[in-house]
């Protein structure tokens, strides 16, 4: 499970950093490195009032500009603290760097419609959830109980003629494209980003933030309003080697994930490459998703040996029956409620995230997320946020029957509340004071003793993000 590797899923840090946009602009958002593609030049003067804190780097920026290439740097701290309930009170620093480079291949060398991207994070700190909490709902996406230096994504992506296709191909993380909802990007729980199914049932959470695997992801444009994605990736971004946490482990040898999502959107919704779709008539932005996920490799049952006895029986083999294959179906809605000037910033967020997998193999049998999300919460704000969020998992059918068949306290679900506020304090850094409280921490079982059940968790904190 990705939790104990590097601290959870979900790659909220760069939706956060996008939160600020609307809900159809969901593509360059949630992808960083478009993100960072798509930033300005020039357009600010004043260290207050320009884009990025370095500017133009002395015109570096601009010449790389004008070759085609682009560089974007950030650096996001947060510092959350357990006030009561869990394994223990206290806090931890935790602390993500990450560089991306781009090369538009028209701008370099005239050829139509390519784009090569690679980037690269350091995740330094510690793991709160791990030492303090013992929950499920990791408390951010950057925990990490050391220092960490690795390749993110490397790949290549060539537009079609007519640009309603594209293909992908390298190392791809896939929480860039699927399953994403623009609104819960805004929320620093990791399971807003990566939710819980993928994260826990997934091999070593699935190529997602900070992870990647080698695939090939196809995107259709196939009407204004609806969009196609499918990919086949390798089906476990540690693959043969989980000694290699550099990121450059690459091959194709652990089996194969297969995904597809279908896009719709309403009244200018994000027509998926973050073009907008024909409005509406006049109605208020959304954007839904469809979505499956198979993973062909072997999973191991959650209860029962390879005799049929309980894992938990004195006389058991201790080897888990096997399952041939995993997968997963999903749904995602973003879509505003309330926007009183369609010129104006200011308006009420959203969104929903419910998934599902079988009882049998996967710890997790359910995750869901939702929210509001207020964009303008004051007058003059027009890029601040004020976010409140849900995160539940439940626990599959078979892991509670083995603490059951074990005497142990029986797993069954989880539930995390988070309230934040993301104040932008120039167009280059955010300030985010952060609450979160979950109830049945470890669902209900603490992790290091799982006789026993935990309190109900508390944590206030702050992060910043800053961009280069």
């Amino acid at each position: 499970m990705r939790k104990r590797i590097i601290g959870g899923a979900g790659a909220a840090w760069a939706i956060t950093l996008a939160a600020a946009a609307p809900v159809w602009a969901a593509t360059a958002a949630q992808d960083p490195d478009l993100n960072a593609q798509t930033q300005p030049k020039n357009q600010w003067t004043d260290i207050w009032t320009r884009s990025t804190l370095l500017g133009d780097m002395g015109g570096l920026r601009t010449w790389m500009g004008n070759h085609g290439l682009s560089l974007g740097l950030t650096e996001t701290s947060e510092y959350l603290h357990n006030t009561s309930g869990g394994i223990k009170t206290g806090g931890a620093y935790d602390g993500l760097t990450t560089m991306t480079l781009g090369l538009d291949t028209q701008k370099a060398f005239g050829w139509q419609g390519g784009a090569f991207n690679a980037s690269f994070m350091n995740l330094h700190g510690s793991d709160l959830s791990q030492t303090n909490l013992g929950s499920l709902n990791t408390a951010s996406g950057i925990e990490q109980p050391r220092n960490w230096t690795r390749l993110w994504e490397l790949w290549y992506d060539q537009k079609l003629p007519g640009n309603h296709f594209d293909v992908k191909i390298g190392q791809q993380s896939l929480d860039q494209e699927f399953m994403t909802s623009q609104n819960a990007g805004l929320f620093v729980n990791t399971m807003m980003g990566w939710p819980g199914v993928p994260s826990y049932d997934m091999p070593n959470g699935g190529p997602a933030y900070p992870l990647s695997a080698l695939g090939v992801r196809l995107r259709a444009q196939i009407t204004p309003s609806l969009t196609a994605l499918v990919g086949v990736f390798d089906g476990n971004p540690l693959g043969n080697d989980p000694s290699n946490m550099h990121g450059t482990n690459f091959n194709v040898q652990n089996g194969a994930l297969f995904i597809g999502e279908l896009q719709y959107s309403v009244n200018g919704g994000s027509a998926g490459d973050g073009d907008r779709a024909a409005p509406g008539s006049g109605g208020l932005p959304g954007l839904y998703k469809i979505g499956v996920w198979y993973n062909t490799g072997a999973f191991a049952d959650q209860r029962y040996d390879n005799t049929g006895l309980s894992l938990a029986a004195p006389n058991s083999t201790g080897v888990a029956r096997q399952h041939r294959g995993n997968y997963s179906i999903y749904a995602v809605a973003d879509q505003t409620i309330w926007q009183p000037d369609s010129e104006d910033s200011r308006a009420l967020n959203v969104f929903a995230r419910v998934m599902g997998s079988p009882g049998d193999r996967n710890l997790v049998s359910w995750s869901a997320n939702t929210g509001l999300v207020l964009k303008k919460p004051f007058p003059g704000r027009d890029n601040d946020s004020l976010g409140i969020g849900l995160s539940y998992i439940r626990v599959g059918s078979h892991a509670a029957g083995y603490d059951q068949d074990g005497g142990n306290a029986v797993r069954s679900s989880e539930t995390a509340v988070e309230l934040t506020y993301q104040y932008q304090v120039t167009p280059w850094w955010q300030i985010q004071p952060d609450f979160q409280y979950t109830i049945h921490p470890g669902a209900g079982q603490n992790p290091n003793n799982p006789l026993l059940s935990l309190r109900n968790t508390f944590v206030v904190g702050v992060r910043t993000n800053i961009t280069f």
